[in-house]
């Protein structure tokens, strides 16, 4: 496994921002897994049940709990710790919410990536930085091809306007701080959209909704059975993250370079196939149709990404068709349900292996051009 990124997370101090949340949690163990030393940023634990816990990740890494808002808090723990690599994931982290307190999403993600960049300013070390934001940073024009990184920004909605303002923040640092050729800090931006994945239980989630229900013997609601969405299984864009990480640490061309990690097309499925998919997996599974009410609350519609950028630069391209997505999806929490929580660390990790796996039968390799 360590050889699958050139022993270059080996032995190496890493920080990641956010990393009790879903994404986080994988994160954590996949890089654990290469041999890091993981140190992780985060307010609380954000979601009961979570994979942070679930995973009992907290035994194999060191953990600070900080506000990703409170500038000093944050810079004395990259002061401390002094990471060779980090993973900037803390954010409020879903569009309904936002609507809630606007305030609230636009501090943790705006001024909250903010911080991050000013804290390290302090350090003197090589640092490679990747900013993780959104599809959602994109006006999103609704026109039917995938966005490009060359794209405009934007967002009409207070999630996606925050995530617009971080990418503008994290800009700013780059060009007035960071843009010399002898910087010691070298920064990548990541935008990918929603995943799912074993250990996600954020609200408005299909998947979460349905094993949630299933687990107690009941009906799962189903409130738009027929949108469409691209469904992408949360290893892929966490590929992506440690890649573009690998190449920055090697070269200084991908320096504030933003990449899309995203499904292929032929991932975008309604939920009710998504649904029909998983009963294939979870015995005596139910349903009910309560096609929601219109909304007055603006959300995006499908936002499709073009990763040819990241195919081209760093040979990146998703690994698993929709059935296999949803299969490993179903068994971590099946799995999970079955009272097997003791051993759930472990089974996310044989999960990232056999997705490893999978893309080396598939020659992915995930490494650059040069």
């Amino acid at each position: 496994m360590k050889k699958l990124f050139n022993n270059i997370y080996y032995n190496k101090t890493v920080l990641i921002t956010g990393n009790t949340g879903f994404k986080g949690s994988w994160l954590s163990i996949w890089l654990n897994l290469l041999g890091a030393r993981v140190v992780g940023l985060s307010i609380d634990v954000p979601t009961k049940p979570s994979l942070f816990v679930a995973a009992s990740i907290s035994n194999h890494m060191q953990q600070e709990y900080a506000d990703i808002r409170n500038i000093d808090e944050v810079t004395k723990i990259v002061k401390n710790i002094q990471p060779d690599f980090v993973f900037h994931l803390a954010a409020q982290a879903l569009v309904r919410p936002s609507y809630d307190n606007p305030l609230d999403t636009i501090t943790t993600n705006a001024i909250g990536s903010a911080n991050l960049m000013e804290s390290l300013r302090s350090v003197d070390k090589d640092v490679v930085a990747i900013m993780i934001t959104s599809d959602k940073a994109y006006d999103n024009l609704e026109w039917p091809w995938g966005y490009k990184e060359t794209d405009r920004l934007g967002g009409k909605d207070p999630y996606s306007a925050s995530k617009g303002m971080a990418e503008l923040a994290i800009r700013s640092y780059i060009e007035s701080f960071f843009n010399k050729g002898n910087s010691n800090i070298r920064v990548g931006i990541t935008r990918a959209g929603n995943v799912i994945g074993g250990g996600d239980w954020a609200q408005d989630r299909i998947v979460v909704d349905c094993v949630k229900s299933w687990s107690n013997n009941e009906s799962a609601i189903i409130r738009n059975p027929y949108a469409t969405r691209p469904w992408q299984h949360v290893l892929e864009p966490l590929s992506g993250y440690l890649s573009l990480a690998a190449n920055l640490k090697n070269s200084n061309k991908y320096h504030s370079q933003a990449y899309n990690f995203g499904p292929s097309s032929s991932q975008n499925y309604p939920v009710i196939d998504l649904i029909t998919e998983m009963s294939k997996y979870w015995e005596k599974v139910k349903w009910k149709d309560n096609s929601e009410k219109r909304s007055d609350l603006y959300e995006a519609g499908l936002l499709k990404l073009n990763c040819d950028k990241a195919l081209f630069d760093l040979n990146w391209l998703p690994v698993l068709n929709f059935h296999e997505t949803v299969k490993m999806t179903v068994e971590w929490y099946k799995t999970y349900y079955q009272g097997n929580e003791g051993s759930m660390y472990d089974f996310s990790i044989q999960q990232i292996t056999e997705y490893v796996e999978f893309a080396k039968s598939r020659d992915i390799t995930w490494s650059n051009n040069d």
